[in-house]
């Protein structure tokens, strides 16, 4: 379980949360939801260890706690293939097996060569081939149609355990079975 017990957390002098108190399960599928600005992303990165609190705790992450992000950027190598980008943090066999389950009908092109759609499925392999015990979403099914999202989200949900998500839309916490959390007047 991870827990914040009265987290303030912030950056470039702005303050995002003050004395936050809330706990997530293991084993959930939680999907974030709230306007733009309220503070979705800055979680995710407190949860990733990426962000560190200005005051309080975050407990339940870290040590043998694998966590695997996938972030709102793609954030693929340009020089490698889809294959190798995956790849490098798994291996080929899993890379290829994730890239078929993702649609990616040829894993030796390079991102630049690929839709935004494609360049998402690639990034959305690489966070489940890293594995780890929570993945972290931030607007995971941007650039995907409605049939695509619903086939992607089936493969992330077979291969994912415990999900934190961030979404505008209920339709795709829907997706992912997620219990949906509004984080509206969380903000300072």
């Amino acid at each position: 379980m991870i827990r914040f017990e009265h987290v303030t957390a912030g950056y470039d002098g702005k303050i995002i949360f003050r004395d936050l108190n809330v706990q997530f399960e293991d084993g959930r599928r939680i999907a974030l939801m709230g306007p733009s600005g309220m503070g979705k992303t800055t979680l995710l990165r407190l949860i990733a260890g990426l962000l560190a609190p200005i005051e309080g705790k975050i407990s339940g992450i870290g040590g043998e706690n694998k966590v695997s992000f996938l972030f709102q950027e793609d954030r693929l190598l340009p020089w490698e293939t889809a294959k190798r980008n995956v790849a490098l943090v798994s291996d080929d066999q899993t890379a290829e097996k994730l890239l078929a389950l993702m649609e990616i009908e040829n894993p030796n092109q390079y991102p630049r060569e690929m839709s935004g759609g494609m360049q998402r499925r690639v990034a959305i392999a690489r966070a489940l081939a890293f594995g780890g015990d929570l993945l972290l979403m931030d607007e995971p099914f941007k650039g995907l149609d409605e049939e695509l999202r619903a086939r992607v989200a089936k493969v992330i949900r077979e291969n994912t355990k415990s999900i934190i998500m961030t979404t505008h839309d209920e339709r795709e916490a829907d997706l992912m079975g997620a219990k949906i959390i509004r984080i509206d007047g969380w903000i300072d």
